[in-house]
């Protein structure tokens, strides 16, 4: 199957844009994540790099700000983010959802969808398309404006992973989006990538949708290339050619990708950035409860302050052997090997080859340990270095003669000169003349053809290359020194940001259904806690700072799982208060936490006092395998069979006076359980609750698989009483970036500041005048600490007993060149330790490899 566009063409063969063969190194690089006077700078930078295509997420909920109020100015101004790619060259993969992933809140999804349990998401259900049709009228028409030849998109992502995903029906869903994106004028290729291998899953199979692959494979597994290969011949009998939209950053596994057939190489993240705002996700999938930092980085070729990393340089050789090799390498068909390679270090399970357009191939030897060895190509015996892939020409038609056999990177061809790459001695044969060159040994004549051997630094640098061999090299990139700059001022405010009155309310409501989609809410209620020992809350995330009779309790970042509050301290009538953050919505749908569905909603949950503790432990029926009539009473999971891994069940009537809480105790795999008769819930350790409503009698059953080397189960009963009458305000995160950009009455304060648990200040830090980034490091203990400039917020940062954080540093806050303004917001938390903010570390952030300086802020 051949699909044709306005010029780009994708087939087995490869990718054809105005019909010339391009084979495409893609960086992701995002608008939503860094400041619009920066746009330019890094999509000139990803262009120098040698990469020539941006792959661009368009985040829904990003410029939905609420239902049907739309922003698509500032930092929001997508078209011209995409009109710059443009100017600079760059094309582009316009990836619009509706969902996402990308770690961003709800991957993109607004968090008011949830609100109407008809909506399901991602699903080919009516209401759900109605407000992707919102979204796409939107969108839409700024994509299709783009497309090439007119605009740099040159095709077109619908959904995102969605093999990861329970989808009901997955071909009318992508028909369903399929339709609307030709409806709004889409005529580049519309794609749908696989996130886990599964094509049909990703794509439906819809005529139209081209399926591509994300692999993160292990950076040092020798199985890579025979996996990718297999996805290859896949598609290639569809004839379409492989594109891997997502994979891991480091040159050496991306050449490994290249060799095994990929067409486009789009490593996720190449270019880097940063969470502004309420914007990360919570809830990263495979470590469950996990929250995202502001620096989103997984240590791509350009840091999210812009330096240039090492692999930089790689990116640049590797784009130069594209560019050498041109047409030849664009239309190479992935195999293996003609010629028997040995080695004497980790390499492949499976090399990978290139049978290239017009004769030879291309063959990439990994080198996967960390000690310089041999390989043996045909009979010849080579150098390669350690931790590196050299991609190795054989039996290459040029000029009328055959190179038999180069161990290096053919970074350029004139009609009389070779250079290579290689941070090694370079074995060249020509014909049947076998010469070894050495990097910076200088140009060697071998039956009239030129040879040169570069380093590996000096092959970035290549400009260009004359009829003798001689090379120009670009000059050194220059790198800055940061200056420091103590500064002491900081003021702290009067006042605090407005609230808005939420009412009263029976039971706790979400902060979305008060109109709060990010930011946050407080509950307030009164409890009488007489002969209570514990509170159960049930439900509530992102951050729950609760006090109760005016003791704080150590922040809450359960995910809506469980949490039994100890309440023996406190007793007759106590005051209830709960702080709740957002601090962003799953973006991955995770059945093992509450909160981390994809569409849960935040807020406090259910808090409920707890009546009674009965212990489950016996008295269980035992139904299944052999067990017989009348059924064996044992204890939960003291079932003997030999019967290994084969489900039981145990059963027992419970009567249940009041609303219930049926705790399992000791679950290290997934259990069912059934409540008379009704649909099954399944029970994981990361939260081994079941909700049971008040019943006469109600009959409980829990299956688990015959577990003998398990530690096994035990279960206990709590009868529960809802805490009730909850009065309610919202400060969404436009309530208090206006109060934080906006001039308030300060008075002159120092560091270290100690608050107490529980306490909120506000604080302005004067800096000094800079026309460069700046990083601001937080010392402290027990403070979680929010900031605004240039009129946004900054992002988060979180001192002293915190849950996991993936992604970058969660210890800076970035301050992009000419944001003037720092306000803070700083809470005090209980824990371990007096809650303190001691230092700000400012430091100028420097790019193109620059280093960083810090100075104290006192």
């Amino acid at each position: 199957m051949t699909i044709v566009s306005t010029g780009v063409e994708l087939d087995a063969l490869g990718i054809r844009i105005d019909g010339r063969p391009k084979l495409l190194l893609c960086a992701s690089l995002f608008y939503f994540r860094l400041p619009r006077e920066q746009w330019r700078a890094r999509l000139e930078q990803v262009r120098a790099s040698g990469y020539t295509c941006v792959d661009v997420y368009l985040p829904w909920n990003y410029h939905e700000l609420s239902p049907g109020r739309w922003s698509f100015d500032g930092r929001r101004d997508v078209a011209a983010f995409l009109d710059l790619a443009h100017e600079v060259g760059l094309s582009v993969i316009a990836r619009p959802g509706p969902y996402i992933c990308s770690e961003w809140d709800g991957g993109a999804l607004p968090a008011w969808l949830g609100l109407d349990p008809e909506v399901r998401v991602r699903q080919n259900e009516p209401r759900y398309l109605a407000q992707v049709a919102g979204w796409f009228d939107q969108a839409l028409p700024i994509i299709a404006e783009r497309q090439h030849p007119a605009g740099p998109v040159i095709m077109v992502q619908l959904e995102n992973e969605l093999d990861f995903f329970d989808c009901a029906d997955r071909t009318g869903y992508l028909t369903a989006l399929r339709d609307q994106a030709i409806d709004h004028g889409i005529t580049v290729p519309l794609i749908a990538c696989a996130g886990q291998g599964d094509i049909a899953g990703a794509t439906g199979d819809v005529s139209g949708i081209v399926a591509a692959c994300n692999f993160y494979p292990d950076d040092s597994s020798p199985h890579i290339e025979e996996e990718v290969r297999r996805y290859a011949e896949l598609l290639a009998d569809r004839d379409l050619p492989l594109l891997v939209t997502e994979t891991n950053r480091r040159h050496r596994t991306l050449r490994r990708l290249l060799a095994s057939g990929a067409s486009l190489i789009a490593p996720y993240l190449q270019a880097s950035g940063w969470n502004f705002g309420y914007t990360p996700s919570t809830g990263n999938w495979g470590d469950p409860g996990n929250f995202m930092s502001h620096d989103y980085d997984f240590g791509g070729y350009v840091s999210p302050t812009g330096a240039e990393r090492p692999e930089y340089a790689e990116a640049k050789v590797l784009a130069q052997v594209l560019t050498a090799l041109g047409s030849r390498l664009a239309l190479a068909t992935s195999t293996v090997p003609r010629s028997e390679v040995t080695t004497d270090f980790p390499t492949s399970s499976s090399l990978s080859a290139l049978n290239l357009h017009g004769g030879g191939q291309l063959i990439a030897v990994p080198n996967l340990g960390d000690s310089l060895g041999r390989a043996v190509v045909g009979g010849v015996s080579v150098a390669v270095a350690a931790d590196s892939c050299p991609l190795m020409l054989v039996d290459l038609p040029w000029q009328g003669r055959l190179l038999t056999l180069a161990s290096a990177d053919l970074v350029a061809m004139t009609d009389s000169v070779l250079v290579f790459s290689s941070a090694v001695p370079v074995t060249v044969v020509l014909g049947r003349t076998q010469v070894e060159i050495a990097p910076g040994a200088g140009p060697q004549v071998v039956d009239g053809i030129t040879l040169v051997v570069l380093t590996p630094e000096e092959a970035a640098r290549l400009e260009s290359v004359g009829p003798d061999g001689t090379v120009e090299l670009a000059g050194v990139p220059h790198e800055a020194v940061a200056e420091s700059t103590e500064v002491r001022a900081v003021r702290r405010r009067t006042g605090t940001a407005r609230s808005k009155a939420a009412g009263t309310h029976r039971l706790p409501p979400s902060l979305e259904s008060l109109g709060a989609y990010r930011g946050r809410g407080t509950y307030s209620a009164t409890a009488d806690l007489t002969s209570v020992d514990e509170l159960l809350l049930v439900g509530a995330s992102d951050l729950v700072d609760l006090t109760i009779g005016g003791r704080v309790q150590p922040t809450i970042a359960g995910f809506g799982a469980a949490q039994r509050l100890d309440v023996r301290t406190v007793q007759g009538v106590a005051d209830l208060e709960a702080t709740v953050e957002i601090w962003g919505h799953a973006n991955f749908d995770d059945p093992r936490l509450p909160a981390l569905r994809l569409g849960a909603l935040r807020g406090l949950g259910r808090l409920w006092k707890v009546r009674g503790v009965q212990d489950l432990a016996a008295s269980w029926r035992v139904e299944g395998h052999w067990a017989g009539e009348p059924a064996p009473l044992r204890s939960l999971g003291g079932w003997s069979s030999t019967r290994v891994g084969v489900p039981i069940t145990y059963s027992r009537r419970l009567a249940l006076t009041t609303t219930s809480a049926l705790h399992l105790v000791g679950v290290d795999q997934p259990v069912t359980v059934r409540v008379d008769g009704g649909e099954p819930v399944t029970v994981h350790r990361e939260n081994p609750w079941v909700m049971l409503p008040a019943a006469f009698v109600s009959e409980v059953s829990v299956t688990l698989p015959h577990h003998p080397s398990g530690a096994g189960l035990h279960a206990e009963l709590l009868s529960l009483a809802p805490v009730t009458d909850w009065t309610c305000s919202v400060q969404n995160d436009e309530l208090l970036t206006d109060f934080a950009i906006h001039e308030a009455e300060t008075t002159d304060t120092e560091l270290p500041l100690t608050l107490e648990p529980g306490q909120e200040l506000w604080l302005d830090i004067d800096l000094p005048a800079s026309d460069q980034e700046q990083l601001l490091r937080l010392d402290g203990t027990q403070v979680r600490v929010t900031a605004w400039a240039g009129g946004e917020c900054l992002g988060r940062v979180w001192a002293g007993d915190r849950p996991r954080f993936s992604g970058g540093d969660p210890d800076v806050l970035w301050l992009p060149a000419g944001w003037s303004g720092l306000t803070l917001l700083v809470r005090g938390l209980a824990g371990s330790g007096i809650p303190v903010l001691r230092t700000l570390r400012l430091g100028t952030s420097t790019s193109r490899g620059g280093r960083s300086a810090e100075a104290d802020v006192t």
